[in-house]
């Protein structure tokens, strides 16, 4: 069934037989008196928002067949929101009609796969002493699109502004969606949306809302606190309405349905539908678009990463569902943690981020997958936060999670990059070893790396084919994204995407003698007049090296056109430097200077490492201090340079 959107004026028309007291409803109301003598038929009536209940305007229409043909109510009630059909109570035959013309008259009119909330309204209930609503029980059961039915008296005042509220409150917060009337209990939807809601409030993850979480359900939802007696009681109606409702003095999943199926079957929609749109759900009990998807821009030159609100958020969510406290997320955890959202969002997480030997993702690998999909996939980001609750634990929407960071044309300008993520495009011929790079990163053993595996990245998604981790510069942590740019043919000519990063590492393989001829030219053609920064890297550096079949050798090459020499890498002895030399050259882009402290740093601790007496180690620890002074020293000029 289709649901219409929560209009912003409520349109009610009041449809039966001539003499039931439709105009007498409508004056009454208006006035607040009943007149002795009415009109056929009463003008259009507008209700300011400010005098409802639910403080939205109100059009209240009525209907005179002496004034008006069929076609004419016909088109009104396609105008409407609501359609009270009128009866009296004293006069068995209107409220035959109700059922043998004006409900099929409605339908008709109506949408087929939308039907339009009815209300029975039973006036003159000042002229009789008994009930009515065992007259009318057989009428709700065969239309299920009758909201309610309410007994009345224009003359008397009797409940006309509870008549005219109820027909607006089936518009504003309709049962249909949330309540099945055939079955006396909640939709499948409804279930799925109370089942989200209360994994959200279950903060520490015991299945099991207690007094605090209670607490913050309440006041967020309702922005008022909740009492502790009213809570009690609240509790002792689930303890007394169905088994295994209250757990240690605690609201189950079990308890926390049924408390809301209680509240509609007391007439209570809108504490429901309250709790529903304050997660986010629209009238079909979907999340909104604009629930889901934030505003973000990000304008061109700048990045999106997440902040230190958003990280804070994550990794409470990664805590909460370690049950078994071993700092990773075994596959069921990781499933539970995304069991409220359309989808796992990721897959062969082994290959994309840091996991442990089983591939089961650790707070780091956490971090670094939503990490990346920020950067690369920022609207998915966008929504997996919003399914896993952030904007009622955060109180704010998604923008508060993600930090947008200044122009690249910045950074270049100053030296320095203010950002917390680096892209590094690895770029080279077949088989030269830029996948054992990347699995490298995620120190993944060798033994383990199959040449022409595909099961890397996510498919067709914006990360495929990326890989993340950190690293620290110049004492700093920073991410790291390492994206494989796959070469088909060597005479393929590179995309401005594959071209465009913080920093290109073009891999040769030194075993293989027309290897670098590659390479040369892919910098020459696309980066020896760009600002982005570039490492050579050979590879196979354990194997005999073969001289390059190019003008220039590798060493050569460099210095010629002023790079840092040539990175030897061997997948076996798994050197981290070239990835934390990758990162500082794109934290500090176009100044070498910060680039060859590095590597000077880096030296101390070889030359340390091959040395047997202590007074090496005291004598290399006093360098690899000097040199990180040194390095802070150069971060705080720069940042002095930049104000």
């Amino acid at each position: 069934m289709v649901f219409e959107s929560i209009p912003r004026t409520v349109r009610i028309i009041l449809l039966g037989e001539p003499g039931v007291g439709k105009t007498s409803l409508i004056l009454s109301l208006v006035t607040e008196e009943f007149a002795e003598n009415v009109p056929p038929k009463a003008e259009e009536i507008t209700i300011p928002a400010d005098v409802t209940p639910e403080q939205v305007p109100t059009n209240i229409i009525d209907v005179c067949l002496a004034e008006q043909t069929l076609e004419q109510v016909a088109e009104e009630v396609e105008k409407a929101h609501v359609i009270c059909l009128v009866f009296s109570v004293d006069r068995q035959e209107t409220l035959n009609k109700i059922a043998s013309y004006w409900l099929p008259f409605v339908r008709d009119n109506c949408p087929e796969d939308y039907r339009k909330p009815v209300i029975l309204v039973g006036n003159k209930i000042d002229l009789i002493d008994y009930s009515i609503i065992d007259n009318i029980w057989d009428i709700a059961e065969e239309y299920p699109e009758v909201d309610t039915c309410i007994a009345c008296s224009a003359k008397t005042l009797t409940k006309v502004s509870e008549m005219f509220y109820n027909a607006q409150k089936a518009v504003l917060h309709p049962i249909h969606p949330i309540y099945s009337i055939e079955e006396q209990e909640l939709t499948e939807r409804c279930k799925k949306a109370l089942t989200r809601i209360f994994k959200i409030c279950d903060i520490d993850g015991d299945g099991l809302l207690d007094d605090y979480e209670i607490t913050v359900f309440q006041k967020k939802c309702f922005d008022t606190p909740l009492q502790l007696q009213v809570l009690d009681e609240v509790k002792s109606v689930i303890a007394q309405n169905i088994a295994g409702g209250i757990e240690n003095e605690c609201i189950t999943m079990k308890g926390f349905i049924f408390l809301h199926c209680l509240f509609i079957q007391r007439g209570r929609n809108e504490t429901t539908w309250t709790v529903l749109r304050k997660f986010g759900y629209d009238e079909s009990l979907e999340l909104s678009h604009s629930y889901l998807y934030a505003n973000i821009k990000v304008p061109i030159g700048c990045t999106s990463e997440l902040s230190y609100k958003g990280q804070q958020f994550l990794t409470q969510i990664f805590e909460k569902y370690d049950k078994d406290r071993d700092g990773m997320l075994n596959p069921t955890e990781l499933k539970n943690v995304f069991s409220y959202c359309p989808r796992i969002p990721w897959h062969n997480l082994r290959y994309t981020v840091p996991t442990n030997d089983k591939g089961y993702v650790t707070l780091q690998g956490w971090m670094c997958r939503w990490t990346l999909m920020t950067l690369l996939d920022l609207q998915s980001t966008s929504a997996y936060l919003a399914y896993l609750g952030y904007n009622f634990i955060e109180n704010d929407t998604q923008k508060s999670a993600i930090h947008i960071t200044r122009d690249k044309k910045v950074d270049i300008a100053k030296k320095q990059s203010s950002r917390n993520v680096y892209q590094c495009h690895i770029i080279g011929p077949r088989s030269c070893g830029k996948t054992s790079i990347c699995r490298s990163f995620l120190g993944i053993a060798h033994k383990k790396i199959k040449p022409h595996s595909q099961e890397r990245g996510d498919g067709g998604s914006p990360e495929s084919g990326s890989c993340i981790n950190t690293v620290l510069v110049y004492g700093q942590e920073k991410y790291l994204v390492l994206r494989e740019v796959p070469i088909a043919r060597v005479s393929d000519p590179l995309q401005p995407h594959e071209v465009n990063c913080d920093v290109a590492c073009l891999v040769y393989d030194v075993t293989a003698s027309r290897s670098f001829e590659y390479i040369a030219r892919i910098y020459i053609k696309y980066f020896a007049e760009s600002h982005i920064p570039v490492l050579i890297v050979g590879t196979k550096g354990d194997h005999m090296i073969t001289r390059q079949e190019y003008i220039l050798q590798p060493e050569v090459f460099c210095n010629k056109y002023q790079l840092l020499a040539p990175q030897s890498f061997n997948i076996k002895e798994n050197k981290h430097d070239v990835f934390v030399k990758l990162a500082t050259m794109a934290a500090f882009p176009q100044f070498q200077a910060a680039w060859i402290l590095f590597s000077k740093h880096r030296h101390l601790k070889h030359f340390a490492s091959f040395a047997g007496d202590n007074s090496s180690w005291w004598k290399a620890g006093i360098g690899v201090a000097a040199a990180t002074i040194a390095g802070l020293m150069l971060i705080k000029l720069l940042n002095f340079k930049s104000r």
